[in-house]
């Protein structure tokens, strides 16, 4: 099969809203704060187009409530952490080759909109 018959084609999830833990200060780490996440997952939805069967298709039901669980769950100091935990969490539960997580902080600098990190992971495969 050649690269032109093998398309990347991407499910996204934009401006998923969390409310976690985050943060390094003493007063972060007893309030949840707002995080938006963003995740674009590479992923062929031939099958998925072609049979209009869920179970052939990321969901993306599934994959927010995944996130706003790992979210809540690790209490993570850095939202570098989460990023790495969300991508790594998402290409060993769901049928994706490559992830690009954002996960931004609204509320971490007052003169700014958000302070975020992006991070792309791609899966591993087997040699």
């Amino acid at each position: 099969m050649s690269k032109k018959d093998n398309p990347t084609d991407f499910v996204k999830v934009n401006g998923l809203k969390v409310e976690a833990v985050i943060g390094v200060f003493d007063w972060e780490r007893v309030i949840t704060q707002p995080l938006v996440i963003d995740v674009t997952m590479a992923t062929d939805i031939r099958e998925a187009a072609s049979s209009d069967d869920i179970d052939h298709a990321i969901n993306y039901k599934a994959v927010c409530d995944d996130i706003t669980q790992w979210c809540q769950q690790a209490k993570a100091m850095l939202i570098e952490t989460l990023a790495e935990l969300i991508a790594q969490n998402i290409l060993q539960k769901y049928a994706t080759t490559q992830v690009t997580v954002t996960v931004a902080k609204p509320t971490a600098i007052k003169e700014a909109d958000y302070v975020a990190v992006q991070i792309t992971r791609t899966a591993k495969t087997a040699e």
